[in-house]
């Protein structure tokens, strides 16, 4: 499912507001407990904790972020799915933990149905970025590379099921050539690793990057998404550097616990879209490579079930497994 430009903050705005004289919205009665599903510093934990800051005087009570990391994800995501559905309990969820890990892993702890959704936040463009010692200036010279050095390029990805772990298994099927997929616990054990040459490709969300390659020390071959990402304007495409039918953009929600009531969610949703509107959050997102892209829980199941569709193909073709 392709979401553009367009749809930002359009869903949002169709939120019901509460009608005059009519029951006072739900709120919290002790601290929120958002639990992101990996480390600190990647997309999910920088969006999270924006979250957090905004919602914590909307709400009248600390919405305290909690990362969790493991399992592709699968560790936080299980948490909350086994959380008392009592609004209290919210994950910061992906497109792999929503969407991607299902087809993955052979074996979940939870299954998708435990969770609910709440409301989609942004999007986010995947890169394939470099050490600057990998013989490399594009795309094209880094596949051709790989297929002259077989077993020689090692890409890390913020774990199993992420969406750099597929797209880098989609971009290896696509483009013809190996690599060896070295999966860690968040965004913030790859670029270390990247920026000392240890690991030679990163394939991962944009924005604990950008300031890397603007200093000279990565260089970002490559977007996943479909048209070229604002935060990079300079940098190809995969389409455009030569690897047709290529798209991957990764996407960080908000799901709670099965069973919460819908004025529990409801609450949560449109608080998210009073932020959402927020021209201060707006710019803070970009930032840091984020298209605000707010979806109200209808819309963002609707979202969720085609995704699934997509990212199930992808899992076929790609041959990735994970027991």
């Amino acid at each position: 499912m392709t979401i553009t430009r367009r749809a930002v903050l359009g869903a949002a705005l169709a939120l019901p507001a509460v009608a005059a004289g009519a029951q006072a919205p739900w709120a919290p009665s002790r601290p929120v407990r958002l639990v992101v599903p990996f480390q600190g510093g990647g997309a999910t934990d920088l969006t999270a904790r924006l979250l957090a800051e905004r919602l914590t005087p909307m709400l009248g009570q600390p919405v305290v972020v909690d990362n969790r990391a493991g399992a592709g994800g699968n560790l936080g995501a299980d948490i909350v799915a086994k959380a008392d559905p009592d609004g209290h309990t919210l994950l910061m969820c992906t497109i792999g933990t929503a969407s991607i890990n299902q087809f993955l892993y052979s074996r979940m702890p939870f299954k998708p149905e435990d969770l609910s959704a709440v409301a989609l936040v942004n999007l986010v463009a995947n890169g394939i970025m470099v050490h600057e010692s990998v013989p490399a200036r594009t795309l094209g010279e880094l596949v051709a590379y790989a297929k002259a050095n077989p077993g020689r390029l090692n890409f890390g990805t913020p774990g199993n099921g992420t969406s750099g772990h597929l797209s880098g298994e989609y971009l290896k099927v696509r483009g013809g050539f190996e690599m060896t997929h070295v999966p860690y616990r968040g965004t913030g054990g790859v670029v270390p690793d990247l920026l000392s040459g240890t690991l030679q490709v990163a394939v991962d969300n944009l924005p604990a990057y950008l300031q890397h390659a603007r200093d000279g020390r990565i260089r970002i071959l490559a977007v996943t998404s479909r048209d070229r990402w604002f935060a990079v304007p300079e940098v190809p495409t995969v389409q455009q550097a030569g690897i047709p039918d290529f798209e991957a953009v990764a996407w960080f929600g908000v799901q709670a616990p099965a069973r919460v009531p819908a004025p529990i969610l409801a609450r949560y949703a449109s608080a998210i879209a009073e932020i959402s509107r927020n021209p201060e959050v707006v710019e803070r997102q970009r930032s840091f490579g984020a298209e605000p892209n707010p979806l109200g829980p209808t819309e963002f199941a609707a979202f969720i079930a085609a995704e699934n569709d997509k990212w199930r193909e992808v899992v076929r073709l790609s041959g990735a497994r994970l027991d």
